[in-house]
């Protein structure tokens, strides 16, 4: 049995084998995965849960060993494994096997449970995984925190056991237990009721009531407040001598739920059939109304679009939780967004529920804030329940908010109620779409587990087709059940082919475009115009800027529309202040914005695509200042200008996917030369980052641009730059063939390129192992552009010679190249040719013997290209510094480098690159422990 725990010691368990995982840092890293088990955790947030504010200075180096190491000692766990996410590392592992995962499953079970015997069961075993205080010896402020967290979690647990213990008759047995808890808590209400129920239900009557005016005295001594409504309710039960509390009965066991009051309101439509997942949400409303300060009406608002599922949430959640609202249930459909009426006016619904709470209607005052007033009067001492469903906007909601503290509003609409949050305090709950397990579940509970397996390959189709939107799913489901003769996989195709109008229905209310309808035209036109122009933006997702130059808006202007379509539910915002909208949306939005004039759309695209276009060429001249140019066209849109290094590699790996998108809008609209241009302004971004699959699509789109243009400069430009892409990829024929056209078009076209032809020529021949025939193209390049006058270009030209020359065995010549490079590179400020060269002379002295000089060199060289962003290199160059560490019997540093430089080729995709560094780890422990 592996079991992995934090409810304690932090620790590893395979059977009754305890692994080693480490020191405490080590420890705090698994313990932040385990966590956010299945969950991708950000280095960043990694980073803040192992150190806090005092990162050292190689925090995320420090990381990557640590990961590597607990990869190390948890691979003997088949089922265990820690994988690399875009953007961080994720634990995956069947949740049950992490103690404080499989602590709350059981509480789960045990708070669902109708037989309080499997109740009481399920939480003993719940508090049974606890061995002390969770995340033991780990002090960090994020341990400090998850472990008050956690201990919160744990009180919680205890004192719901009680509850079932006291359903079960177990008063006697209890009270040692309750007494001394009650000195430790003396304050805690619901404790106290416990302990006054035990009393009064073992005969001890007096000491139960002396026991509640103790705690009452307290509370007004020491925070100058009166017990709550369940323990005053209780005392007043227990003065009366109610029966049912004295005998014990499972109705009177829990105080905080007295019996249904007769005749109170019961409107909660019936419980929808079909309802998956969303436990997360379902434990935040409920953490909601238990966590609510004395003195305010709990108010939870559900967000989301059309045909999200907010209803079906409320009402699941409000039927399970229908016992602790004995006054009742109110629930009102608002109709905010309906195909055929006006939303509904509040007084409307305020009469609705004071006619529901069997108020005489000659009581019933005429004007409607006077109703109001009167239905929180109604209301002040209740425990009720009131559902608004599909309200328009605040000014809807708020007339029908109860007085007092003892009722609890869920609100769902489509927009997001900011005033509802800001003035009445209302906690906002936004609903996404389900998980792909939780559809196929999903459709499985509609048309049958068996038909479902028969077609896995047709239900993962309509799975990503439907991208977890509900109704979506619903409509599918739906249609398949009515049609039990018909393959899934012709649904499959119906959607693949027809797309949005495959979810349509002559039902509005099974209709995803109709449901969508009701949201667009609630819009603005200004609304309307810009969310289909966002449907039709290049990429997944959005920045400000980017949609400032598609709709030729000011960034002000169209931040405030954005914000009016995020409240409309259509599109979201996430934390790095990108805009999106799911698939389905955004289909019905590009609809709609064909609605528009071509010409109009057109112009839009071409803004936005000039924007990416030109914001990435200042951005590559930022990563490179010392490039050789290429000028552009005037642009359509204001681009940005990047400040240094850090913002422009911070730009590019936020809009790569948008970049690339846009240079496939621009090849469909025939602007051919924005297509080989962003190919060339994406390279050394590209080359830095390692995208090689990416830039290997950028540039043979943009060979076909430049080939259309009929222009030979940017021929040979893209020829170059695939010719380096293939031989990255070790592709090595296909890079000659496009190096020789490039050198063929240079001589005749631009000979003056033909240096960095050369220069290419030489580092493909290396990869392919042909160092003699390297060394001649780099010393063909060198002459060249000392012929140019240009310094910069000369030192590249320089540090290649030295390096091939050291890989030819001429370390003497080789030196000398690379020493004559290194001072042109710092002379003209050319931090990653100073970089490179430094890494050289590292290489030129490890092969000589001078191993301290060697790892010197190599670690300004790392320094270098981790401030430069180039994450190619600094796996490189922390490979090359293993060899040196290892070779002065410095084997803890040498793994430490090894091990970081792993993890980034993983992260890379460069296996070869990752074996070699993984034999190189097998043999360095092979000599540590030989």
């Amino acid at each position: 049995m592996v079991e992995l725990r934090v409810l304690g010691p932090v620790e590893a368990w395979a059977g009754d084998r305890r692994l080693d995982v480490g020191h405490a840092r080590q420890r705090c890293v698994l313990a932040a995965l385990l966590v956010d088990v299945n969950r991708v955790v950000p280095v960043d947030q990694l980073v803040d849960r192992v150190w806090g504010a005092e990162v050292p200075l190689r925090g995320k180096g420090g990381l990557h060993s640590y990961v590597s190491r607990l990869r190390t000692a948890l691979a003997d766990l088949g089922d265990v494994a820690i994988v690399h996410r875009s953007g961080g590392w994720a634990l995956e592992t069947d949740p049950d096997r992490v103690d404080l995962h499989r602590f709350r499953g059981l509480l789960a079970r045990a708070r669902s449970a109708p037989d309080p015997v499997d109740g009481l069961a399920a939480v003993d075993r719940a508090l049974d995984l606890w061995r002390g205080e969770a995340f033991t010896g780990l002090v960090t402020p994020w341990a400090v925190t998850g472990r008050e967290t956690l201990a919160v979690e744990r009180w919680t647990a205890e004192l719901e056991r009680t509850d079932l213990a006291l359903r079960l008759g177990r008063h006697t047995d209890l009270l040692p237990e309750l007494a001394a808890r009650t000195r430790r808590h003396p304050l805690d209400e619901r404790l106290a009721a416990q302990y006054v129920l035990a009393l009064a239900r073992s005969g001890r009557q007096a000491a139960a009531l002396s026991h509640y005016e103790q705690v009452r005295a307290r509370l007004a001594d020491e925070l100058g407040a009166d017990p709550g409504l369940a323990l005053r309710d209780l005392h007043q039960r227990l003065l009366a001598a109610d029966p049912a509390v004295l005998a014990g009965r499972p109705a009177a066991a829990a105080p905080a739920t007295p019996a249904p009051t007769a005749g109170a309101p019961r409107q909660l439509p019936a419980p929808p059939r079909s309802f998956i997942g969303r436990a997360d949400e379902l434990s935040a409303l409920t953490a909601a109304l238990d966590d609510v300060p004395a003195g305010a009406v709990v108010i939870s608002a559900i967000g989301g679009a059309g045909g999200i599922g907010k209803t079906w949430l409320a009402l699941h959640w409000a039927h399970r939780h229908a016992d602790r609202f004995p006054d009742g249930q109110l629930f009102v459909d608002l109709r905010g967004f309906s195909p055929d009426s006006e939303p509904m006016p509040a007084s409307v619904a305020v009469r609705g529920f004071l006619d529901a709470l069997g108020v005489d209607p000659g009581r019933i005052p005429t004007d409607p804030d006077a109703q109001s007033a009167l239905l929180r009067s109604t209301v002040v001492d209740k425990r009720l329940l009131v559902v608004l469903d599909n309200a328009a906007d605040t000014a809807q909601v708020v007339p029908l908010l109860p007085g007092g503290d003892t009722c609890t509003v869920l609100v769902t609409s489509r927009s997001r109620l900011l005033g509802l949050m800001t003035a009445h305090g209302a906690r906002h709950l936004n609903l996404d779409v389900l998980t792909d397990e939780e559809a196929r579940v999903l459709l499985a509970r509609r048309l049958g587990a068996a038909r479902v397996a028969a077609e896995a390959g047709a239900v993962d189709e309509l799975i990503a087709s439907c991208q977890g939107f509900p109704l979506a799913l619903g409509v599918i489901a739906a249609r398949a059940h009515t049609h039990a003769d018909l393959p899934l996989a012709t649904f499959a195709a119906e959607l693949r082919e027809l797309g949005l109008d495959a979810l349509a229905d002559s039902d509005p209310a099974a209709s995803l475009p109709a449901v969508l309808s009701w949201s667009y035209r609630a819009l603005t036109a200004e609304q309307q115009l810009v969310l289909g122009l966002l449907a039709t933006a290049p990429g997944p997702d959005t920045g400000l800027p980017a949609a400032a130059a598609l709709t030729g808006l000011s960034p002000v202007a169209v931040g405030r529309v954005l914000r009016g379509l995020e409240q409309a539910s259509l599109i979201s915002r996430d934390a790095r202040g990108r805009y999106s909208m799911h698939d389905l949306v955004r289909a019905y939005a590009a609809d709609t914005a064909r609605e528009q004039p071509r010409e109009a759309r057109t112009a839009a695209l071409r803004r936005v695509v000039d924007f990416y276009l030109h914001t990435a060429h200042a951005a590559d001249l930022c990563l490179d200042p010392h490039r050789e140019v290429v000028p552009l066209d005037p642009a359509a849109a204001a681009p940005l200008a990047p400040a240094d290094t850090a913002e422009a590699l911070a730009w590019l790996d936020l809009e790569q996917p948008a970049l690339l998108t846009a240079q496939q809008t621009a090849a469909a609209h025939g602007w051919d030369r924005a297509v080989w241009l962003l190919a060339w302004t994406l390279t050394t971004f590209h080359n830095r980052r390692g995208h090689l699959a990416e830039q290997l699509a950028v540039c043979r789109a943009g060979l076909v641009a430049a080939e259309r243009l009929d222009d030979p400069s940017a021929r040979l430009r893209v020829h170059r730059l695939l010719g380096r892409t293939h031989a990255a990829l070790r592709q090595h024929d296909e890079a000659v063939g496009h190096l020789d056209r490039a050198l063929a078009l240079a001589e005749r076209h631009e000979p003056t390129t033909r240096a960095h032809i050369h220069q290419a020529l030489a580092w493909t021949w290396s990869r392919q192992g042909d160092e003699a025939r390297a060394l001649e193209h780099a010393t063909r390049s060198l002459e060249s552009y000392r012929d140019l006058g240009n310094p910069a270009w000369e030192a590249n030209a320089l540090n290649m010679v030295g390096w091939y020359a050291a890989q030819n065995g001429e370390h003497d010549r080789a030196r000398e190249h690379c020493r004559a490079a290194l001072d042109l590179h710092r002379r003209h400020d050319n931090p990653e040719g100073e970089a490179d060269t430094l890494d050289s002379l590292a290489y030129i002295d490890h092969r000589t013997g001078r191993h301290r000089q060697a790892v010197a060199h190599y670690r300004q060289a790392l320094a270098l290209f981790r401030d430069i962003g180039n994450t190619v290199q600094v796996g490189d160059t922390l490979e090359h510094l293993g060899h040196p560490h290892a070779a002065l019997g410095q084997h803890e540093e040498a793994r430490a480098a090894w091990e970081e430089a792993l993890e980034l080729f993983r992260a890379q995709e460069r296996d070869d690159d990752a074996d070699r560094v993984r034999r190189a780890l097998d043999a360095l422990d092979g000599d540590t422990t030989g």
